[in-house]
Order: C-alpha cells, then sequence, then structure tokens
C-alpha cells in the first residue's frame, strides 16, 4: 500500500504541533519543572502556607508563602528569625517548596540542629508584567513596579505584624537562586536595616538596567562600619560559566572590601534534568546556604545572652 504525500505531510504536522504544544506547556504553563525531581522528605511535619496581602507599591494583592517553626504553636511567647527565600524566573511563591522540596530541608536540618526554628517566606517576586520565561523577574523599583519597596518594606512589615519575629537585623536573611540571587543582594544592601545575612544560588550580580541595580558596583558605597556586620554566602555551579565567573567576581570584590563572605563551587548548575542540575543543585546546596545561616543565628544569638559575672572569692 503507497502512502500519500500528502498523508505523510499531515501527519509530520500534526506531530509538530504536538511536540510544540507539549513545549509550550512545559515552559510556558508547568514552569520548566525538574525532569528528575529531588528526592524529598514527605512526613516533615511542616507545610507551607500561601499567604495574601495588600501592596501599595505594586498597587494590589501579592501572594507570600509561609512556612511557620515546627514548635510555633506550642511557644506563644516565642519569637524566631527570618529567612526571605527569592525565586528567579518564571517563578512563584510555591516554586521552593513544589520544585526545590523546601520542608524537607528544613525537616532534615531542624533534626541535625544547623538550623534553629526559623520563620521562612517565599515571595511572588514578579513585577507587572507577570511571570514568564522570556524574562527574569525586576527585583528593584522601576517602570514594571516598585518591587524593592514590596519586598524590602511592605513584606518586612506584613511579617512582623503577623508572626512573632525577632526584630534586629542578624535575625533576617534574605537569599534566592539565579535572578533571586540577584534580587537578594540588590535588596538586602539596600535595606541593611532590615538584613545582615544575605545569599545568593547560581547567581549574577551586574544588572543590564546599570549600576544603579548592580551590587558589584554600589557595594562598594556601604558605610565601613555596616560591612564588618554583614555575613554572605555564594555558590556557584562548575558547569555555568558565565554565574560563577560573576559570583567569583563578587565575591573578589567582598574579600577586597573586607566584607565576611564565603564563596563555594559546587558541580552542575543551571538545567532541567541531572542530579546536580537544576532544581536538584538548588534543592541540595539550599541545605548549605540555610546551615550558613543557622551559624550565624546562632552566633547572633549568643552574643544576646546575658554575661554572668563569675563570684568573687568574698562571695
Amino acid at each position: 500500500m503507497k502512502v500519500k504525500p500528502k498523508t505523510i505531510l499531515l501527519a509530520g504536522a500534526f506531530f509538530l504541533a504536538a511536540v510544540a504544544g507539549a513545549g509550550y506547556w512545559y515552559v510556558f504553563i508547568a514552569g520548566a519543572p525538574q525532569l528528575d525531581a529531588p528526592h524529598a522528605e514527605k512526613k516533615t511535619g511542616l507545610r507551607l502556607q500561601v499567604e495574601t496581602f495588600t501592596s501599595e507599591a505594586m498597587g494590589g494583592d501579592r501572594e507570600y508563602g509561609v512556612v511557620l517553626p515546627p514548635d510555633y504553636a506550642q511557644n506563644p511567647k516565642k519569637r524566631y528569625p527570618v529567612i526571605v527565600l527569592l525565586h528567579g524566573g518564571h517563578g512563584t511563591a510555591r516554586d521552593y517548596e513544589d520544585k526545590a522540596a523546601l520542608t524537607s530541608v528544613l525537616h532534615d536540618l531542624y533534626q541535625q540542629r544547623k538550623l534553629p526554628p526559623t520563620i521562612v517566606i517565599t515571595p511572588d517576586g514578579n513585577d507587572q508584567r507577570g511571570t514568564s520565561p522570556l524574562w527574569d523577574p525586576d527585583y528593584f523599583d522601576g517602570p514594571n513596579g516598585q518591587v524593592a519597596t514590596l519586598i524590602g518594606s511592605e513584606l518586612v512589615q506584613e511579617v512582623k505584624s503577623r508572626y512573632r519575629t525577632l526584630n534586629q537585623p542578624q535575625f533576617w536573611a534574605i537569599g534566592g537562586l539565579s535572578s533571586g540571587g540577584w534580587g537578594a543582594f540588590n535588596i538586602g544592601l539596600r535595606y541593611l536595616d532590615q538584613f545582615h545575612i544575605l545569599f545568593s544560588h547560581t547567581g549574577y550580580f551586574i544588572s543590564k538596567t546599570g549600576a544603579e541595580n548592580s551590587p558589584e558596583v554600589f557595594v562598594e558605597d556601604i558605610p565601613i562600619n555596616l560591612r564588618k556586620q554583614l555575613r554572605l554566602y555564594l555558590d556557584a555551579g562548575e558547569s555555568d560559566e558565565k554565574f560563577l565567573e560573576a559570583t567569583e567576581q563578587f565575591h573578589q570584590t567582598l574579600d577586597r572590601l573586607e566584607i565576611p563572605n564565603e564563596f563555594h563551587v559546587y558541580p552542575g548548575g543551571h538545567g532541567i534534568a541531572g542530579q546536580n542540575v537544576g532544581w536538584n543543585y538548588w534543592h541540595k546546596h539550599l541545605a548549605n546556604s540555610l546551615s550558613f545561616v543557622g551559624k550565624q543565628f546562632a552566633i547572633a544569638a549568643k552574643a544576646q545572652r546575658p554575661k554572668h559575672k563569675p563570684l568573687s572569692s568574698g562571695q
């Protein structure tokens, strides 16, 4: 039986349309989830709850995820440190849970006592254009919305008013992945009265919008007395050439300015499949950055404890 060329062409067209449709769904609708998702602990006793508040800066309601510490309800007088996690391009308030298994990471760190019980916040950091794989969020106050004010000021006040937080900046951390890593430094370094601990996974530090949104540039303007109070963590993947180069350069700048920081290079980087790639990378090394944060929280807590004077020999 001879197949007509027209039939072959139609079959090929249907196949290409199906592939294109699947690709569109994967990238634009599903948000490019990891093909081999990170292994996650199921019974953590923790959950990410999405909340909403009204933002004057953005002119409407905004979402953020919150994971409360396991002992929050049992200790109504206790106050907690705070970590803000910023998503990357085409992200949402649920990214860290749905794609990086955040509550699994937190569960393990709590069990290992590498992080004290902490309030973890995952805001929707998208600007007024919304979320899209065609652009990164504008983590600054610009023509697409006042995202820096949203996160660095309004969200902070929302969290402080709604939850029992420790309010000193040494108990607040902000970090992110990819463009969220840039966003964490672009916002965090502007709000040093609120954040003293900052971290970036596979991020960058020079913005195409100019020096005013490039931490690599304006970090030079931070007063010396404030530089000494900062505690910064950076990592990058070996296969992420441009992100690795950007992070190493920023690390060298921080060292020159004598700003305390840790810099790590790990296998892998951005991508959609592989043990050390994409969300597997970010899931694995979120444990590293949050352990670093936990260490800084512990140091700050110890510094606040009252010092008891030793009894004299006559007492």
